[in-house]
């Protein structure tokens, strides 16, 4: 069974969280919640464009958003840093957090292949090489 259109819905709702968790950070006003809040909105931003659109400096500066394991803890750690009060950035962390664990998991499934977005642009995942 294809999972693609599974895993590309789940990517841009949570980089769509990401973003909103991003602009809830921002209040109250300070110098370090602006800066991690722009931080989380750029970071969802850039998940959602991995949904349309790979750019080449991706797949050599962060591989790792091309495995399971890999974006799984990347959007714990995003998750993590949104995890305080308001209950709007609980929520987002926790969402974004549990569909981390839940990518992390899904990397010790074989059964279940990465989408074609989620692999490297060199097209080597799962291929053995003669």
């Amino acid at each position: 069974m294809d999972y693609s259109n599974i895993f590309r819905l789940v990517n841009l709702a949570v980089g769509a969280v990401m973003i909103l968790g991003g602009i809830g950070q921002f209040f109250p006003i300070g110098f370090q919640s602006v800066i991690v809040g722009c931080y989380v909105i750029v970071f969802g931003a850039a998940t959602l464009l991995l949904e349309f659109q790979i750019p080449p400096a991706v797949s050599r500066w962060a591989p790792f958003l091309f495995s399971f394991i890999g974006r799984g803890i990347f959007y714990i750690f995003i998750g993590s840093i949104l995890l305080h009060q308001p209950a709007i950035r609980i929520i987002a962390g926790s969402v974004i957090g549990i569909v981390g664990v839940g990518y992390v998991i899904l990397e010790y499934i074989p059964q279940i292949e990465p989408p074609q977005n989620m692999r490297d642009a060199g097209g080597e995942w799962g291929a053995e090489q003669i």
